[in-house]
């Protein structure tokens, strides 16, 4: 197992209906702490999340996961932050549109292409 390093991920869900429950996936958040990555890959299906949700203001979306972006880019509040503390904030439980999942684990060898297969395997 040399060379390679364990990384945090969860995944990013929309959330229309909080008391409800239900969910679409729309991005997964990755942290390598040793790999100094912090990340989030994203793909939004409009159709899917229209016909999920309908009236649901994608716009809004969009502009939260920028947000979650921005924040995975040391901006705004983020500024000066470690990584670690700006993944904290983004997988901290919330009662918003945009939540994250369960924090799980794994170990790669290169952070960017194991997001880059998290977001084709778990958000399609």
């Amino acid at each position: 197992m040399t060379g390679l390093s364990p990384f945090s991920y969860a995944l990013v869900r929309v959330v229309p209906r909080i008391e409800r429950g239900e969910c679409v996936n729309v991005g997964v958040l990755l942290f390598c702490k040793s790999r100094d990555f912090l990340a989030l890959g994203v793909r939004i299906d409009d159709a899917r999340l229209a016909a999920f949700a309908p009236g649901l203001d994608l716009g809004a979306v969009r502009a939260a996961l920028a947000g979650w972006a921005g924040t995975c880019a040391g901006e705004g509040p983020a500024e000066g932050k470690s990584l670690g503390e700006r993944f904290g904030w983004l997988t901290a439980p919330r009662s918003t549109i945009v939540q994250p999942g369960p924090t799980h684990l794994g170990l790669t060898g290169d952070p960017g292409a194991e997001l880059a297969r998290l977001v084709e395997l778990l958000v399609g």
